[in-house]
């Protein structure tokens, strides 16, 4: 049985060296109307979908991103590959950022980037992120199948099959799981020194 539950992570580790990402030059460079900005996202990123009835982004959320001052307002209801890019970023961050700290994060990026002209734009930024964040997969990978040994590791002794994999189990999911904590607490602690809000 663990060594099921081992190969089967093994296996989902190995899957995510295919991370899917939407290629900048899979964005059209034609404005599109919501429906087609809902369906271009449904299509390239449904690998990302936790169930087959999730929604990637709906028409109330991206309604509600522009409200919030997320995304700038389409132009005669027509959204650019420039609001494609930050819808992309929104949709990643909104897993463990507070739409208050998405905005605190992409607020001095639009303003400085959306519909550049020279220089650096949204279109540039985001195949440098997407580049940056590639050739960080495998050691992120590393790190994770470390902690899958040391969570196998700390239990080598219990000699009950089903003990031994509810405790590695649950020790590598609390691995995991502080490793978010620690990233999503550096995170929101740049974004307060940012915005003043610590003294």
């Amino acid at each position: 049985m663990h060594e099921k539950y081992n190969k089967e992570i093994l296996d989902l580790i190995r899957s995510m060296q295919n991370i899917d990402y939407i290629n900048p030059e899979d964005i059209p460079d034609i404005d599109l109307y919501m429906d087609q900005v809902t369906t271009f996202m449904d299509e390239h990123l449904k690998s990302s979908k936790r169930f087959d009835d999730d929604k990637i982004l709906t028409k109330t959320m991206i309604n509600n991103y522009t409200k919030n001052n997320l995304l700038p307002p389409p132009d005669k209801k027509k959204y650019t590959k420039e609001h494609m890019l930050l819808l992309i970023f929104i949709y990643y961050f909104k897993n463990f950022l507070a739409i208050n700290d998405i905005k605190s994060v992409l607020e001095p990026i639009s303003d400085k980037f959306f519909q550049a002209d020279d220089g650096r734009n949204l279109d540039s930024l985001y195949k440098e992120i997407v580049s940056l964040e590639l050739d960080n997969v495998d050691s992120q990978l590393r790190d994770i199948i470390r902690k899958l040994k040391k969570s196998n590791e700390t239990y080598a002794d219990v000699e009950d099959p089903e003990e031994k994999n509810i405790l590695s189990k649950f020790a590598f999911i609390c691995m995991l799981s502080f490793d978010v904590w620690v990233k999503k607490t550096i995170i929101e602690n740049i974004i307060d020194d940012t915005l003043g809000k610590k003294k």
